[in-house]
C-alpha cells in the first residue's frame, strides 16, 4: 500500500511537471512566433513602406524608459494585466492542457485521495508545502522584494527602478491575478472539498506557486528558475496529502497560475529591449538589443 501511495505523489509530481513545461514550451513558441516578447538579436521582417526606404540611413531608436514600479503603476498594471489575460492565445492553450489533464485525473479523483488518507509519512513530508503555498507568504516575499528594492535600493542608472522593485512589482501583480481569477472560478464552480466544504475547485495554493515560478522564469531563465516549479508541484501535491483538494483541482490551479504568471511578463522580454529597423535588401527589418545589457 504505501508503494502504491508513493506511486501515485510520483505521478502527481511528475505529470504537473510536464504540464509546467509542456505549457512553457508552447508560450516560448507562440510568443516567438507572433512577436509577443522580445528575442535579442532577432529580426521581424515589416514593410518596406511601414517603416523606412533602404537608401535612407536609419538610426537605432533611443530604447523605451522602464516601467516605473510605484504604486500607482501598480495599480494600473493589475487591472490591465485582468483584461489582457483572456486576449492573449497562450492563456487559452494552457487553460486547455489544464483543463484536458483535469477532466482525465477527474475519475480517479476520490481513489486517489481515499489511498492517501493513512499516508501519514507522506503527510509529514509534504507537510511544509501547506505554509509554503499560502498566500501570506507567497504575497510575504512579494512585498518584502518590493519595499526593499522600490525603498531601500538606488534605481539603475537612467530608469526609475531596479531589478529587485521590478521582480517585486511582478509577483505582486501574478499574485493579485492569480488569486483574483482562483476565487472567482472557485466561486462560480463552488466543488466541494473532499473533507465536504466549499470551495475546492480550483487549488489556490497550486495556482499561486505556479504563477510565481512562472515570472521567475521570465526573470531569471528556465535554468536558473527550475527549482521554483519543483517547489510548487511540492506545494500541489501536499493539497493531496493534507486532503484539502483532488487531484483536478490542483492540475487546473497549475495551469491557471501558469497562465496568470506569463500573462504578467508576457509583455516584456527577461529584460526590457529597443527595436531598431536595419535596411536590407529587398525590403527592411527589425533587429534587437537588450536595453539592460551592459548593466549584467
Amino acid at each position: 500500500m504505501a508503494g502504491a501511495r508513493c506511486r501515485w505523489v510520483v505521478i502527481v509530481i511528475t505529470t504537473l511537471s510536464l504540464l509546467a513545461d509542456g505549457a512553457r514550451t508552447i508560450v516560448s513558441a507562440q510568443e516567438a512566433r507572433d512577436g509577443s516578447a522580445a528575442q535579442p538579436e532577432g529580426t521581424l521582417l515589416a514593410p518596406q513602406s511601414d517603416l523606412a526606404s533602404p537608401q535612407q540611413p536609419v538610426k537605432p531608436e533611443t530604447p523605451p524608459e522602464p516601467t516605473h514600479t510605484g504604486l500607482g503603476s501598480l495599480f494600473r498594471n493589475t487591472i490591465s494585466d485582468f483584461a489582457t489575460f483572456p486576449q492573449r492565445k497562450s492563456t487559452w492553450v494552457i487553460l486547455g492542457i489544464g483543463g484536458a489533464a483535469a477532466g482525465l485525473a477527474y475519475p480517479i479523483d476520490d481513489e486517489l485521495n481515499d489511498s492517501l488518507q493513512d499516508a501519514d509519512a507522506l503527510r509529514n513530508f509534504f507537510k511544509p508545502g501547506k505554509y509554503l503555498g499560502y498566500a501570506w507568504v507567497q504575497g510575504g516575499a512579494a512585498v518584502g522584494l518590493y519595499v526593499v528594492g522600490r525603498y531601500f535600493m538606488e534605481p539603475d542608472a537612467g530608469t526609475h527602478t531596479n531589478k529587485i522593485a521590478h521582480l517585486g512589482f511582478d509577483l505582486l501583480r501574478a499574485n493579485f491575478l492569480s488569486q483574483g481569477l482562483t476565487y472567482g472560478i472557485k466561486a462560480s464552480v463552488r466543488r466541494d472539498r473532499p473533507t465536504g466544504e466549499c470551495c475546492s475547485f480550483p487549488s489556490g495554493h497550486a495556482s499561486l506557486t505556479f504563477a510565481t515560478a512562472s515570472v521567475l522564469e521570465r526573470h531569471f531563465g528556465y535554468r536558473n528558475s527550475w527549482p521554483m516549479f519543483v517547489i510548487a508541484g511540492y506545494v500541489s501535491a501536499s493539497r493531496l496529502t493534507d486532503n484539502r483538494h483532488f487531484l483536478s483541482d490542483v492540475l487546473f490551479g497549475s495551469a491557471l497560475g501558469m497562465a496568470s504568471g506569463w500573462t504578467v511578463v508576457g509583455s516584456h522580454g527577461r529584460e526590457n529591449f529597443a527595436l531598431f529597423p536595419v535596411p536590407m535588401r529587398g525590403g527592411v527589418a527589425l533587429e534587437g538589443t537588450w536595453a539592460f545589457q551592459k548593466d549584467q
